[in-house]
């Protein structure tokens, strides 16, 4: 009788724990697709041509604008893009320099400024968004980050990536600085360019001007968030010369290296922008910088990482939509711990 009631016992217990396992929630990723969502410029998106319209193709992001909350999974965050199921190494063979699918490289060292890998450094390409890294530095350096900034109406005339600040809202320019660099929206590029200069033509003379002054002599800017224009271009080299002197920003670095952030509207709405370059999340030894993407730039990105000693900045420019990631993880992880490096 008791050997039965001991089987019971067992019986019932393995049921109840099957029973719980069941009944446990699939985990939802944070990388699926919301189609309402304020997409990240630079970031690859999920292979939906066919629902893109003509705009957003050809736009520095594969963004809509909306300050949505985010909905549960639909029938499309089923799929999974190419991407983010390709694994990116945390370290390569010491002394072995990847391959890469990029028109141009360059790795540096960012103590000394010591170039350790190059590969067409000098072609000159469109920046896409990386360029707002110069805009942002150009903004840190001006000071009065707590200065309260009010949204023009001509701020908002830039399509198609948006963060939707309205006309005579207020915000402080820290709090627009962190966006930009964040979620890199290009009317908050446009407002924060028209209150630094007075206008977007005076800010591009100061691109220019602090291009030239850090020795990034091969650019020349027309606008302050990279959307496409002839007159706008740069080298893998001149944007590794701008990214190690934002580097060495404290106010830049502790923007750049956030996975995430909450911006609150004028408002009182409060939305979670997550951060446009997938390595922060994917890399433990990534922390920075900003991403990019045109169809005429391909995808690009300026990557920053770190170890005890060792400071290195990584530029790849028209790149692929999965191959950014896995050759900036792979020179990172190269020049981090390779021997030959220094």
């Amino acid at each position: 009788m008791k050997r039965w009631y001991r089987a019971g016992f067992v019986f019932c217990a393995v049921g109840l724990a099957a029973l719980c396992l069941a009944a446990e929630p699939a985990a939802i990723t944070s990388d699926e697709e919301n189609p309402n969502e304020v997409r990240p410029t630079g970031v690859p998106h999920r292979q939906h041509s066919k629902s893109k319209s003509a705009a957003t193709a050809k736009s520095d992001s594969d963004a809509t604008s909306s300050a949505t909350p985010r909905p549960r999974r639909t029938h499309r965050s089923t799929a999974k893009s190419r991407e983010s199921e390709e694994p990116i190494p945390t370290q390569t063979v010491p002394g072995s320099i990847p391959k890469t699918g990029a028109s141009s490289v360059i790795v540096i060292n960012v103590s000394n400024g010591q170039v350790l890998y190059e590969k067409n450094p000098d072609q000159i390409r469109a920046p896409a968004s990386t360029t707002k890294l110069l805009t942002g530095l150009i903004v840190a350096e001006s000071g009065s980050l707590d200065r309260p900034v009010t949204v023009a109406q001509v701020d908002t005339f830039a399509e198609p990536v948006k963060l939707n600040i309205k006309p005579g809202d207020i915000y402080q320019r820290i709090d627009l600085l962190r966006a930009l660099l964040v979620k890199s929206p290009n009317d908050v590029a446009r407002c924060l360019a028209r209150d630094n200069a007075g206008s977007i033509e005076a800010f591009a003379e100061k691109m220019n001007q602090r291009a030239t002054a850090l020795g990034a002599t091969h650019s020349h800017f027309v606008n302050p968030n990279g959307l496409p224009d002839a007159r706008q271009y740069s080298t893998a080299r001149d944007l590794s010369t701008i990214a190690r002197v934002a580097y060495a920003n404290p106010t830049i670095r502790s923007i750049v290296c956030l996975p995430q952030l909450v911006f609150r509207y004028a408002n009182g709405r409060t939305r979670e922008l997550e951060n446009t370059n997938k390595l922060l999340k994917r890399l433990p030894y990534c922390n920075g910088m900003k991403t990019g993407y045109t169809e005429a730039a391909g995808k690009c990105l300026i990557a920053s990482g770190s170890r005890p000693g060792k400071d290195i900045i990584v530029v790849v420019l028209g790149d692929s939509h999965s191959g950014v990631w896995r050759d900036a993880g792979n020179l990172l992880a190269w020049a981090l711990w390779s021997p030959s490096t220094g």
